[in-house]
Formats: structure tokens, sequence, C-alpha cells
């Protein structure tokens, strides 16, 4: 059995897409995300910027794999290669 990837997720605390995101994590079964949050640790958000090359949030990873904001994951989920990820099967 694969273990599940973990899931790292850069986010405010009043970001709309950040809380969608999460949400849509969980419903397809994600039991813990690593939220990071940049809005607190401004040290974290250059480390974001540094490693996605986008200013936005929410910015996520799924195991190694820079997955990038909300609409990105939702785009994954829509064309069945989310629960896949999840997974943690081979892309």
């Amino acid at each position: 059995m694969t273990q599940s990837p973990r899931v790292l997720m850069y986010s405010t605390g009043v970001c709309p897409f950040c809380i969608r995101a999460e949400q849509l994590l969980l419903a397809r079964g994600v039991v813990m995300i690593d939220k990071i949050r940049i809005d607190l640790d401004p040290e974290r958000r250059s480390e974001m910027l540094e490693k996605t090359a986008r200013r936005t949030v929410p910015q996520i990873y799924i195991g190694e794999m820079h997955v990038g904001g909300f609409d990105d994951l939702l785009a994954f989920d829509q064309a069945g290669k989310l629960l896949p990820l999840l997974a943690g099967e081979p892309g």
C-alpha cells in the first residue's frame, strides 16, 4: 500500500480561495493539510515566492509536486488527476 503524499498549502487567514482549496482537499479524503500562514510569518512568504515564483495564495504542494493555486487544484480534480495524485500514484 502506498502512503499518501504530504499536502502542504501556503495560505493566509482571510483567503477565500484557501478555504475552498482546503474544503476540496478534505472532500477528496485528505486527512491533514500542513498549512503555512504567510500572513503571520514573512520569512515563509519569501520561501513561497522563491519555491513557486508566485505571489498569490493558496500555493499547494502534493508530495513534491507543485499543483499551484485553487484554480489549478480544481482543474486537476475535474480532469480526474487529483485522486490518483492523492493516492500516491505516479503522474
